[in-house]
């Protein structure tokens, strides 16, 4: 059973090129299994409608800010416009708060089509 789908924006799709190839199918593995198992160690809520999904690979801790759009009558994850590798323990509050961001502007745009 799938709980979700994933949509990635362009910036995500920009930051998983920038990774090797390994590392990208990790990545894309991760989220499958996330779609199909809604498993919390993949994806996990950080703050404001703010999701975190989660690779680690290699000794990299890859992240990806997204949020779930429900406009279309099914669950939906947007992939926010980019991704990171995480250095330390907390996510940078800066990430977050550009998540939030392109999170609106993504619903504005949705708006106004």
């Amino acid at each position: 059973m799938q709980y979700f789908e994933t949509r990635f924006l362009e910036e995500a799709d920009k930051f998983i090129s920038t990774l090797d190839l390994k590392t990208a199918r990790k990545v894309f593995y991760n989220i499958d299994l996330a779609e199909h198992t809604n498993d919390p160690k993949l994806l996990k809520k950080l703050k404001d409608d703010i999701w975190e999904f989660r690779t680690l690979y290699a000794g990299l801790q890859i992240r990806l800010l997204a949020f779930w759009d429900k406009t279309e009558g099914k669950e939906t994850l947007v992939m926010a416009k980019h991704g990171f590798i995480k250095k330390v323990d907390k996510v940078p509050a800066n990430e977050i708060e550009r998540a939030v961001r392109i999170r609106e502007k993504y619903f504005d745009n949705k708006l106004k089509k």
